[in-house]
């Protein structure tokens, strides 16, 4: 396996010095090392992918060295856009070298949302014209990184490394960002989700919180005909909610969201305030971190997404730190006009014997039409 210590003073030998991008759970171990190796201003998490590109083009334009961005390969669509219409060869021909997790990857198991994206990552990146190199365990990685280099240099354009399921050493993040918390997310899910009527829909957003949202379900001999479990399109959890409140405003629509997920669309709010849904209830569970992919900080810990939500034009927004500040918090939120909005301040990490839902996703949405 290729250490993260390995591949940082490899690209630094090769003037590659500045990082960005958004954490991958395939590239976890190398993400937490240059979390603790690199300073602040030379690693940004960002918002979401195309941010990252945007973040790497600007410091090529400043330094004329390309920055490393790296990414889950769901990512690759938010990164579409300043990849085509800025990078390009055809436009201003910055190169970036990607670091892209290869989820799904054929004859790999791994969730349901992984697997077309992985079947079509290598197609993506050949219609988008960028040459990449696969990386596993055993690859020289000084060799394709003169490969990556030398492309770079001569056309002036991105260039990628398709990073396979366990090719980096393990390594533990010590820098610990998460925000100071008291309440466990899945405590507070349960608190959440019990309070809420029997006829109310819940739209819960990919990753853990999905996880745990079923697992209380399953736990209580609960349906979850009346749940909408996302399993993929992170940071779009809330107008999925949205558009089906302004579709049936005959029920309680509630979200629940992420930190991370918020701020990757953060736009959104803006749009579930201009909506004016009555029915909308938005409960964020922030806890200062990506947790589904290794615990990298987020800005959750600086953001006022009450102020934030105020400010779009949501008609309430509260924040809840304690079970008690939560149940009080939930009882003003079920009767309140919506838009309205709860931050639910969590601790970081989950169990790590937390389940998965055992139906397809197309299972899963049938049941959820069929209870709507």
């Amino acid at each position: 396996m290729i250490g993260s210590d390995d591949l940082y003073r490899a690209l630094l030998d090769r003037k590659i010095d500045f990082f960005t991008g958004v954490p991958d759970s395939l590239l976890k171990n190398f993400c937490a090392y240059i979390q603790d190796t690199v300073a602040g201003d030379r690693n940004i998490i960002a918002a979401n992918e195309g941010g990252a590109i945007a973040l790497a083009a600007g410091h090529y334009l400043a330094s004329g060295k390309p920055a490393l961005v790296y990414l889950q390969n769901s990512g690759i669509g938010n990164a579409i856009n300043p990849l085509v219409s800025l990078c390009d060869a055809a436009v201003y021909s910055i190169p970036v070298l990607l670091l892209i997790g290869w989820r799904g990857e054929p004859g790999v198991k791994d969730a349901p949302q992984h697997v077309r994206q992985g079947e079509i990552t290598p197609g993506l990146l050949d219609t988008l014209g960028i040459p990449y190199s696969i990386v596993s365990g055993d690859t020289d990685i000084g060799e394709v990184l003169d490969r990556a280099v030398s492309e770079m240099e001569s056309r002036e354009m991105p260039y990628a490394l398709v990073v396979k399921k366990g090719s980096f050493e393990p390594y533990t993040l010590k820098t610990d960002t998460a925000c100071e918390a008291v309440m466990e997310r899945e405590s507070a899910i349960k608190i959440a989700a019990s309070a809420i009527g029997p006829d109310a829909v819940i739209v819960s957003t990919t990753g853990k919180i999905s996880r745990e949202l079923y697992e209380y379900r399953v736990g209580e001999g609960l349906s979850i005909d009346r749940d909408f479990l996302t399993v993929g399109s992170m940071g779009h959890c809330s107008q999925i909610a949205a558009g089906i409140a302004i579709t049936r405003s005959d029920r309680e629509v509630y979200c629940f969201d992420g930190d991370g997920a918020v701020i990757m669309h953060m736009g959104s709010l803006c749009i579930n305030a201009s909506l004016g849904m009555k029915n909308f209830k938005h409960i964020i569970f922030n806890n200062a971190c990506h947790d589904s992919v290794g615990g990298q900080p987020t800005t959750g810990d600086v953001v006022d997404f009450t102020g934030v939500a105020l400010a779009c034009g949501y008609r309430m927004a509260e924040r809840a730190e304690t079970e008690d500040e939560l149940k009080q918090a939930l009882g003003r939120l079920i009767v309140a006009e919506g838009p309205a909005l709860l931050e639910v301040r969590v601790k970081k990490g989950a169990r790590g014997d937390l389940g998965r839902p055992k139906a397809t996703p197309v299972e899963m949405k049938k049941k959820f039409m069929a209870g709507l």
